[in-house]
């Protein structure tokens, strides 16, 4: 029976040898190459962009607030150049692109990295309005969609990277409200923008992370805060349906998640450089064990499967509760 398998076991050995060999090929001669990074603030942006300067790269740093520019620019050599960028706002998104054009000039631009993004809250989709779900796609999906079209030429003109950070949520709806359908609208705009640039020589990469401890992770409090809040606007009747003990789940959910956060969060920046530096990048990164073990192996499962795993954990409405007891 050993010997059936032998040839099987070596076959894959091989392939997988093979497929470590062919990612572990990286570019050489990219100190003169310019990335443009969003959402340099703190997080994975913040990170991958003195994780960049520190390897020689000339990296453009878009920030959206002069404290967090500044900051940065403390952190970093002087070949790091920042920028005010808020995505949402298109004539800030233009101003950004003749900045960039201005600096790259005929070289173009070798990396743009898609990494700003946001939620407010993580609520019932019954708790919240369109402009609630407007606030977080104008950002993370529209607002990303902007500054791809703005800075393609330059990344075409360079046949360069574009790589663009959505989520473990991306490939996985488990939460309500905007965030989910931004990360799995940016999942369907790079899958397309991927096929189009190909023969351009533009290579396209997608991180989807789990959860990790960056400020998105840790600010529990104001995601408590909004969802109080929701919950006092709500009429009577939608209050009365779902109960004072779902606000309370849902509480309890916000208030664990820094505990199942990743603190290794140099983990998502090690797979954007791959994405920027590899002779073959990958199409699609996950980084945290959440994010290979859990969300995308369930996100493959039949959708009877999965619905009845995430019920079990989900908050239950009063409503539901009161059925069961007539049962």
């Amino acid at each position: 029976m050993c010997i059936l398998w032998l040839p099987l076991l070596v076959a894959l050995g091989l392939i997988l040898l093979y497929r470590w060999y062919r990612q572990s090929q990286i570019l050489e001669n990219l100190t003169d190459k310019y990335v443009f990074i969003t959402g340099c603030d703190s997080g994975f942006g913040n990170l991958l962009a003195k994780q960049l300067d520190k390897r020689g790269m000339k990296v453009l740093a878009a920030c959206l607030t002069e404290t967090g520019a500044e900051n940065l620019k403390k952190e970093t050599s002087s070949r790091l150049r920042t920028r005010i960028l808020d995505i949402s706002d298109s004539k800030s998104v233009s101003s950004a692109a003749e900045w960039v054009s201005s600096i790259v000039g005929n070289e173009g631009l070798w990396g743009l990295v898609n990494n700003a993004g946001f939620t407010t809250t993580f609520a019932p989709t019954e708790w919240q309005t369109k402009e609630d779900f407007s606030e977080v796609l104008n950002v993370n999906l529209l607002g990303t969609i902007d500054v791809t079209v703005h800075l393609l030429p330059l990344v075409r003109k360079a046949r360069g990277r574009i790589v663009v950070v959505s989520s473990a949520y991306g490939r996985l709806a488990f939460v309500a409200g905007g965030y989910c359908p931004s990360k799995f609208g940016l999942e369907a705009f790079s899958d397309s923008l991927r096929r189009e640039m190909r023969d351009f020589g533009v290579k396209v990469s997608i991180i989807e992370p789990g959860a990790f401890k960056t400020r998105a992770c840790m600010v529990v409090d104001n995601y408590i805060s909004n969802l109080n809040q929701m919950w006092e606007k709500l009429p009577a009747h939608i209050k009365e349906s779902y109960g004072e003990d779902y606000l309370n789940q849902c509480i309890k959910a916000l208030e664990a998640l820094p505990a199942v956060a990743s603190p290794k969060t140099y983990k998502v920046p090690d797979c954007m450089e791959h994405a920027l530096t590899a002779v073959h990048p990958w199409t699609r990164y996950s980084p945290g064990w959440d994010c290979k073990l859990y969300y995308l192996p369930l996100s493959y499962l039949p959708t009877a499967i999965t619905d009845y795993w995430l019920g079990q954990s989900s908050p239950k409405p009063a409503s539901r509760t009161s059925v069961d007891e007539k049962k």
